[in-house]
C-alpha cells in the first residue's frame, strides 16, 4: 500500500516527509485508544497500558527492524514508497577554485546504518518518552505542592491512627529516613525536571530548522537524525518496488533453505514461517487501518475549538492531615469505637465538623455547650458544629 505525494524527481516533497514523521505518533495513538476502549471490558488489558512505553517500543524495534531489513526504508517511510540512501558526496574540479562543484551519489545503507536508524527510530522515543512522563510528573507534583502545600507541610508532627485503626502513632517529618534509592530517584527526577525543557526546546527548534531548510531546497537532510548518519530519504521507482518485492520473497525462501532436521520438522518449521509472515502483514496492514480510524475519530470527537477552549486540568486537593492532640485535650482511646469523654462504646455518634472526631451526642453536647471547644483538639466550637451520623450497626 504506497501513497505518492506527487512531486518531481527522486527528492520527496515536505509534505512525504512531514506524514511519514508523524505516522508512529498516529499510531501509538490509535493503539492506546483501541486497547483503553478494550481495557473497560477486559481489566487485565490494564497491564499493557501500565507499560505503554515499552510495549510501544518492543512493537515498533519489530516493525523498523523488519522495514530496514526488507525495504532500506523505516516503516512509515515504506508505505509512503520512499527508501533510505546513503550519500556519498564528492568534489569535482579544484578544490580551491571557484569553479569546485558537489555531485552526490545515493548508494545502499551499511549494516552499520541500518543498526543507528534503528536507534534513532526506536531507542531514542523511547527515551524522550519516559522523560517527557517524569517531567510530567514532577511539574504535577510542583503545581500540587504551590496550591496545597508540600507533603512534609500537610503531614509534618501530626498524631494519626495507623492502619488497622488501634494505635495512635506520633510521627514527625525530620525523623523519617529515605534510602539512598530514593533519594537518588529523587534527585534524577529534579535534575530531569530542570533539564528537559532545555532539551525539548533545543530538539524542536533543530527539527524546525531542518525542516525550514528541507522545505527552501537548502539541504537534502529533514532531521538532525539523518543529518547525523549521512542518509538523505528518496522516492523508491517502479523497478525498485519490484526489486524489494522480489528481496523479500528471497529472503524469506533463503530462510526456509536454512531449516534442518527431518522432513516433518521441516515442514512444521515452514509451517509457523509462513503464519509468522502472514501476521507480519496483516498487522502492517491493520495498524494503518487503526491509525486512519483514529484520525477520524478524533475529528468526529474533538474539534479544534474544544480543545483552544478545555480548562487547565488541576489535580485534586490532598486528603486533610489527621486532627492534632492538644497538650491539654483528652486523649483518644486506643479503640476507635470509644468515645473520649466516656470511654464507653459511643451511643447516638456525632462528630465534631472542626476537628473531624467523633463522640456520644449526649457527651460532646454536654462539653461544647460548657467549654465551647473540642474536647481532644481544643479547637473553638459550638452545638452548631456537631453533625449527627447515620450508619448502619
Amino acid at each position: 500500500m504506497l501513497f505518492q505525494v506527487g512531486g518531481q524527481g527522486t527528492r520527496p516533497t515536505f509534505f512525504e516527509m512531514a506524514a511519514a514523521q508523524q505516522l508512529p505518533s498516529s499510531l501509538r495513538a490509535a493503539l492506546t485508544y483501541s486497547l483503553g476502549v478494550l481495557a473497560l471490558r477486559r481489566p487485565f488489558i490494564h497491564k499493557i497500558l501500565d507499560y505503554e512505553d515499552e510495549c510501544f517500543a518492543l512493537l515498533t524495534l519489530v516493525l523498523e527492524t523488519h522495514s530496514l531489513r526488507t525495504t532500506d526504508g523505516s516503516f512509515a517511510e515504506s508505505l509512503y514508497g520512499l527508501r533510505r540512501r546513503a550519500v556519498n558526496i564528492k568534489v569535482k574540479g579544484d578544490n580551491k577554485g571557484l569553479d569546485a562543484r558537489e555531485e552526490i551519489n545515493h548508494t545502499g545503507l551499511e549494516k552499520r546504518q541500518k543498526v543507528l536508524s534503528v536507534v534513532f527510530l526506536v531507542i531514542l522515543p523511547y527515551l524522550r518518552s519516559k522523560l517527557h512522563s517524569i517531567y510530567n510528573k514532577e511539574r504535577e507534583a510542583a503545581l500540587q505542592a504551590s496550591l496545597w502545600g508540600t507533603e512534609d507541610e500537610r503531614f509534618g508532627d501530626t498524631d494519626y491512627f495507623d492502619g488497622n485503626g488501634n494505635s495512635i502513632v506520633s510521627t514527625s517529618s525530620s525523623d523519617t529516613e529515605e534510602s539512598v534509592r530514593d533519594r537518588l530517584r529523587k534527585k534524577i527526577r529534579k535534575i530531569v525536571a530542570v533539564c528537559y525543557p532545555w532539551i525539548h526546546a533545543g530538539n524542536e527548534g533543530l527539527s524546525f530548522a531542518y525542516q525550514l531548510l528541507y522545505l527552501l531546497d537548502a539541504t537534502g537532510f529533514y532531521s538532525l537524525g539523518l543529518h547525523a548518519l549521512g542518509i538523505h530519504v528518496c522516492r523508491a521507482t517502479g523497478q525498485e518496488l519490484m526489486d524489494t518485492s522480489s528481496r523479500i520473497s528471497k529472503i524469506r525462501s533463503r530462510e526456509r533453505e536454512r531449516l534442518r532436521g527431518p522432513p516433518w520438522l521441516k515442514a512444521v518449521q515452514s509451517a509457523l514461517l509462513s503464519c509468522a509472515y502472514g501476521v507480519l502483514d496483516y498487522a502492517q496492514t491493520g495498524l494503518i487501518a487503526a491509525v486512519f480510524f483514529f484520525k477520524m475519530m478524533e475529528w468526529w470527537y474533538q474539534s479544534a475549538e474544544e480543545r483552544m477552549s478545555a480548562p487547565t486540568v488541576y489535580p485534586p486537593p490532598p486528603p486533610p492531615p489527621p486532627p492534632k492532640v492538644a497538650k491539654d485535650g483528652i486523649p483518644l482511646p486506643t479503640d476507635r469505637t470509644l468515645c473520649p469523654l466516656c470511654s464507653q462504646k459511643r451511643a447516638n455518634p456525632s462528630v465534631v465538623a472542626v476537628s473531624g472526631l467523633v463522640f456520644c451526642y449526649s457527651c460532646v453536647f454536654r462539653y461544647v455547650s460548657q467549654y465551647k471547644r473540642c474536647p481532644v483538639t481544643l479547637m473553638p466550637a459550638t452545638v452548631d458544629h456537631i453533625r449527627r451520623l447515620f450508619h448502619d450497626v
